[in-house]
């Protein structure tokens, strides 16, 4: 039996998971609620492995590195303290982010033992470019997006799913958080 992964990912409505220098929304779009952050925080609860690409990674210990653990709101917390799988050939380390091993070569390669071997669902949180290699190669179980109420035409930044293939998506969940957030959770299948 393989481990099931999903790739959870945020985005505006237009489909960018985050927004250039020019934007001023602030994290989560400014749109968070009592409800969605309490959802996240059951959603990451159980035993599971993250994975991450350098990029996502990178920009993980940049923003939530500094800031001491124990100041951390329960979300953020817990995504440090997931045990991580860092897939890059371009890092030299992990700095001294807890539970987190770098594992350099062919994320496809990778991400597929990790899928072999590991007794815990995996999940991997943006990872934009990680993420279309693994959907194009077949190793993504679950597509989980949440979708914030916001259009972000003129600052928006990294379209999720810019240049990959044809896919039909069989919905597996959908929930509304806050009256305004909406989490949708598909089966992906290559199209045709």
């Amino acid at each position: 039996m393989t481990a099931t992964y999903t790739f959870d990912v945020y985005s505006t409505l237009d489909g960018f998971a985050s927004y250039d220098e020019h934007g001023d929304w602030g994290g989560y779009w400014s749109k968070e609620g009592p409800e969605f952050l309490a959802h996240r925080a059951e959603v990451l609860g159980p035993d599971q492995r993250m994975v991450l690409g350098a990029t996502t990674f990178r920009q993980f210990t940049r923003l939530l590195g500094p800031i001491d653990p124990a100041e951390l709101d329960p979300v953020n917390a817990r995504m440090r303290s997931m045990p991580t799988t860092v897939v890059s050939r371009t890092l030299p380390g992990t700095g001294d982010w807890p539970d987190a091993t770098l594992v350099p070569g062919d994320a496809v390669r990778v991400v597929a033992d990790l899928k072999a071997a590991s007794p815990v669902p995996l999940r991997s949180h943006g990872s934009l470019s990680l993420n279309r290699s693994l959907l194009a190669a077949g190793l993504i179980d679950r597509v989980q997006v949440t979708i914030f109420p916001v259009l972000s035409g003129h600052t928006g930044a990294e379209r999720i799913f810019a240049g990959v293939g044809d896919y039909d998506l069989e919905l597996l969940a959908s929930r509304t958080f806050d009256g305004r957030i909406q989490e949708l959770t598909y089966r992906p299948t290559p199209h045709g």
